[in-house]
C-alpha cells in the first residue's frame, strides 16, 4: 500500500462552515497529512499554487506534497481519507456521485456566505464545543 501524501487545502477562514469543516478535520489530523491554508491571509501565494484568490472562493483546491494540484469533490475525498474518515472519503470517490456532489458544491462555494449565516455558527459551535470538551477531558 502506498502511503498516503501530504495535502494542503485551501480554505476561506471568512466562512464559518467553511471553518468549521477545517477545524473538524485539523481534529481528526493525527498523522499530519493534513495542512490548512487560508486563502485571504497572507499564506495564500495564488503565483505558487497556480490559483487565484478568484479561482479559489470559487471551487475547493488541495495540493500534495509533490505539488499537484486537485480540485473539487476529489479534495473532500482525499482530505477526509487522510483524517480517517473512511466512509465518507469513500462516499465522495465515487464516480457515479462525483457530478452530484461537484455541483452541489458549486452551489455552495457561489452562496456560502448566505448560507454559512443560517447554519455556520451553529456549525462552528459544535465543532469548537467538541474540542474545549475533549480539553477539559484531558486535564
Amino acid at each position: 500500500m502506498t502511503p498516503l501524501q501530504k495535502l494542503t487545502l485551501f480554505y476561506d477562514a471568512a466562512c464559518p462552515l467553511c471553518r468549521a469543516e477545517i477545524e473538524f478535520l485539523s481534529r481528526r489530523n493525527q498523522q499530519g497529512l493534513l495542512a490548512f491554508v487560508d486563502i485571504n491571509s497572507e499564506d495564500y501565494r495564488p503565483d505558487s499554487v497556480g490559483v487565484s484568490c478568484e479561482q479559489a472562493l470559487a471551487a475547493m483546491y488541495g495540493q500534495y506534497a509533490d505539488g499537484k494540484l486537485i480540485s473539487g469533490v476529489e479534495v473532500f475525498s482525499a482530505a477526509y481519507a487522510r483524517a480517517n474518515l473512511k466512509v465518507l472519503a469513500w462516499i465522495f470517490s465515487l464516480k457515479l456521485l462525483r457530478p452530484i456532489l461537484n455541483a452541489s458544491y458549486r452551489f455552495f462555494a457561489k452562496n456560502r456566505h448566505a448560507i454559512s449565516k443560517i447554519c455556520g455558527p451553529i456549525a462552528l459551535w459544535l465543532v469548537e464545543s467538541k474540542r474545549k470538551n475533549k480539553y477539559i477531558a484531558r486535564k
